[in-house]
């Protein structure tokens, strides 16, 4: 085996070992039950996981920035103002009676095609340029996050209660539903970007340097888009926005595998994210007995590290 296979594979190991830690651990009473819980958990774990790290590795190749992830440019705010005006059309109510598949099925295709036409024009061109990049997704951010505040003003308490629960990233409440539809998603788009990834490679090199070697540069792009929407639809759709996990993921990931090849570095994500997240819940919920803090502790590490790259680029 290749040294790139064998640190693959030492990933997929260590995932696996985890996921059966979270199952087995500390399992009495009714084992049919809590196995089935756990194994629901265990699953949107793995599927956010590995939809976040694989997503802002394509994310950062389309923006050619290692230091972009799909929540910086307003990803999350684009997922709260659609919840928001989901709730406002169809009401808490109509909201809860939608049935979890077809609920995420909504979310999941007014998020790609919003985020197609909103950050495709964004990503075209100079996307390289971190300054702009971060500006420009703070000020799209803001504008959508006044929107959403707008308009949750006009509803009713109970119904911004909906929409409220839906701001925050939960890992404790998937329906099955979501769950079902979410992993046939994200596995389409994984099996995508794997069949695109040596053109990804070429498209890394910059779209005037990717056009004169006969690829087209645009058309992946806005390939790559679609399925950058439809993993963070994934991601968000599940448990809600995280901004900053994704650059935790793509960061480990390029540093144990030191590649650029995306056939590696898709599925190294996609494992690390998944790994983190298993490993997180189960440090939180089976040894400190505390299922609600992961989501901050991620976010803040996120954030930090986030922070350490920008000021170590800006020195050098």
């Amino acid at each position: 085996m290749t040294p790139t296979a064998i640190k693959l594979t030492g990933l997929a190991c260590a995932l696996t070992a985890l996921c059966l830690a979270f199952l087995l651990w500390g399992l009495r009473g009714p084992v049919g039950f809590i196995l089935e819980l756990r194994a629901i958990k265990l699953a949107a774990l793995v599927c956010v996981g590995a939809a976040t790290g694989a997503a802002t590795v394509l994310f950062q190749t389309i923006a050619r920035n290692p230091l972009m992830t799909p929540g910086i440019v307003g990803f999350d705010a684009l997922f709260v103002l659609t919840q928001t005006l989901l709730v406002a059309t169809l009401g808490g109510v109509g909201v809860a009676q939608l049935p979890d598949g077809l609920r995420f099925v909504a979310e999941a295709g007014v998020l790609m095609i919003a985020a197609t036409v909103l950050f495709g024009a964004l990503l075209r061109r100079d996307a390289a340029d971190i300054t702009r990049m971060i500006l420009t997704g703070v000020i799209l951010g803001v504008l959508l996050r006044g929107l959403s505040s707008m308009v949750q003003r006009l509803l009713d308490p109970s119904e911004f209660a909906v929409v409220q629960q839906a701001m925050f990233a939960s890992f404790g409440q998937v329906g099955r539903g979501q769950l079902i539809a979410g992993a046939l998603t994200l596995g389409a788009a994984l099996a995508i970007a794997m069949r695109h990834a040596a053109a990804l490679d070429v498209a890394a090199l910059g779209r005037d340097t990717a056009r004169s070697l006969g690829l087209r540069h645009d058309r992946l792009i806005l390939i790559s888009l679609l399925l950058v929407s439809a993993m963070v639809s994934v991601s968000t759709a599940l448990v809600g926005p995280i901004t900053f996990f994704g650059l935790l993921c793509a960061s480990f990931a390029r540093a144990w595998m030191n590649t650029h090849r995306h056939a590696v570095l898709i599925p190294a994500a996609a494992l690390m994210g998944a790994a983190i997240l298993v490993c997180g819940q189960f440090v939180f919920e089976r040894l400190l007995r505390s299922g609600s803090t992961l989501a901050v502790v991620v976010e803040f590490f996120g954030g930090l590290l986030f922070l350490v790259l920008v000021l170590r680029k800006a020195r050098a």
